[in-house]
């Protein structure tokens, strides 16, 4: 088409902005609009979108992440490791252990264990064990920082003013920053530049009639005569068209799907469960120890409200998961050989794994043979990036016959996965608290071995308090990471971002 006859088939708002990017050759939609002189901002991208269309104009797109505090009194709070430093050279000369930090009353225990970590890290301090006692002695760098302010309490600080997007936080500091869980909030903002092309350019040299428009004919225009002073829009038939997109479920619902679909051909039945829980079906049932790391505050939620749950209906079964807990019980294990704690299993959480599902499950329905399953959300306090999320999908699976066994433990989950499409697996030892033996399940994502779970034979400390005496064969697996693979993604979080293009455009599964 000649250029002229494009100029003549040009809305009133794609010339506007045209003229706009003669002036200032590249801009922001921002940008744009200033200088076009139009309202609105979606005015300059309606018609952008349409001069993209007729190759008039280039908008390039680009993801900013753009990082924020969590908490406004992150920024009035010091960091654990400054105080823990100031507490050992104001207190103790330099050299003192973890109770001196504790009966100085200035640290939580939490955040006695976070201080430590840091210190170790950025070279603060050097830690040892003296007896049952952990030694830190600050270094000369660690009292060279107490009189310097961080480059990241300095980051904490200027967000303190506001967002700030990763190209104004140092890597290294950025880094940092993320790995702690109670710092920075990241979103993710998509930034557009338009720009002009070579045939956009000369057009948008012409002298174009800048003259408003209509698409039709209307009776107020013909009864006020104003129909004399509009032009009525051209169209042209061949123009670029939009696709229309009809409703569809959410990815991760089509998945969700398909793996119950797997599981109910596979002869197992779907059970479901709570999302608040008490410890002690969480992780005592299971044979985790109550100075397991996973127990503390952070890598679990604890609930305020109930900030404990009543065990008295399964009395009978606590007292013997205290003995199990304290010298094994029957199980002719020794068990973990402490005083066991009734409160601490009493607390509430949030579930941490979707076997907290089937070990009631098995409570209640110990006769064999069983074989179910289930598909929930869980939740752990874990720093977010590429392949973890504090909250996320898992499918658990449990099976137990006459003579179950871990190859045939193995065959099952090979035999799901090969039913998801998925044939490069790979099983490799690995351990949990509650099962023996253990096996971690990888598939090749992105070059690498991903993990996706754990899997095993539950212990007999595990089993034989429920009434089951025959091998309980387990699994946990995660499905987001499972979706990555599928939907060929590289980073987890962009099955929540709701990029409404990607949701189009991703095949039904």
């Amino acid at each position: 088409m000649a250029e002229k006859d494009v100029a003549e088939q040009l809305s009133f708002h794609e010339k506007k902005v045209l003229k706009a990017l003669d002036a200032i050759k590249r801009g922001s939609p921002d940008d744009i609009l200033r200088k076009s002189g139009l309202s609105q901002l979606v005015e300059v991208m309606n018609a952008s979108s349409w001069l993209q269309a007729k190759g008039l104009v280039k908008i390039d797109e680009s993801i900013v992440k753009v990082y924020s505090l969590r908490k406004p009194e992150v920024a009035s709070r010091r960091l654990p490791e400054k105080v823990a430093l100031e507490v050992l050279v104001e207190s103790h000369h330099g050299k003192g252990s973890m109770a001196d930090l504790k009966r100085s009353g200035m640290m939580k225990d939490a955040d006695i264990s976070i201080a430590l970590g840091w210190i170790r890290r950025k070279g603060w301090g050097e830690i040892t064990k003296d007896g049952k006692d952990t030694v830190i002695e600050v270094t000369a760098a660690g009292r060279e920082a107490l009189g310097k302010i961080g480059e990241d309490e300095k980051t904490i600080q200027k967000l303190s003013a506001g967002p700030l997007s990763e190209h104004d936080i140092r890597k290294e500091v950025l880094e940092q920053l993320k790995s702690r869980k109670d710092i920075l909030n990241e979103r993710h903002e998509t930034s557009r530049s338009i720009s002009l092309t070579e045939e956009g350019a000369r057009i948008a040299a012409m002298d174009l009639a800048m003259k408003e428009e209509v698409a039709q004919l209307t009776p107020e225009l013909i009864q006020s005569g104003r129909w004399k002073e509009v032009d009525v829009r051209k169209y042209d038939v061949k123009a670029f068209a939009p696709t229309v997109y009809g409703g569809r479920l959410h990815p991760m619902t089509q998945l969700i799907q398909r793996t119950r679909d797997a599981y109910i051909k596979m002869g197992f039945k779907e059970i479901t469960g709570n999302y608040v829980e008490s410890a002690f079906w969480d992780m005592d049932v299971l044979f985790t120890a109550q100075d397991h790391p996973a127990r503390e505050m952070q890598d679990t939620f604890y609930i305020q409200d109930p900030e404990r749950l009543d065990l008295s209906e399964d009395e009978d079964l606590v007292e013997i998961v205290r003995q199990v807990h304290e010298n094994g019980w029957k199980t002719g294990s020794l068990g973990w050989r402490y005083m066991w704690s009734r409160a601490e299993a009493e607390k509430a959480l949030l579930r941490t794994h979707t076997t907290v599902n089937t070990i009631r499950y098995i409570a209640r329905n110990p006769q064999i043979p069983f074989k179910v399953f289930s598909i929930g959300r869980i939740f752990r306090n874990e720093a977010m990036d590429s392949t973890h999320l504090p909250e996320f999908t898992q499918i658990e699976g449990i099976v137990c016959e006459k003579g179950s066994n871990f190859d045939m433990l193995c065959g099952l989950l090979k035999e799901f996965y090969r039913r998801m499409g998925i044939t490069e697996v790979r099983l490799r030892p690995g351990y949990f608290p509650y099962t023996e033996p253990s096996v971690e399940v990888e598939i090749l994502w992105n070059g690498q071995w991903m993990e996706l779970g754990g899997a095993g034979v539950f212990r007999p400390e595990v089993t034989m308090p429920l009434g089951v005496d025959e091998p309980v064969l387990a699994w946990g697996l995660g499905l987001e990471r499972l979706g990555m693979l599928i939907w060929g993604l590289k980073d987890i979080r962009e099955i929540y971002v709701s990029d409404v293009d990607w949701l189009k455009k991703l095949p039904q599964i």
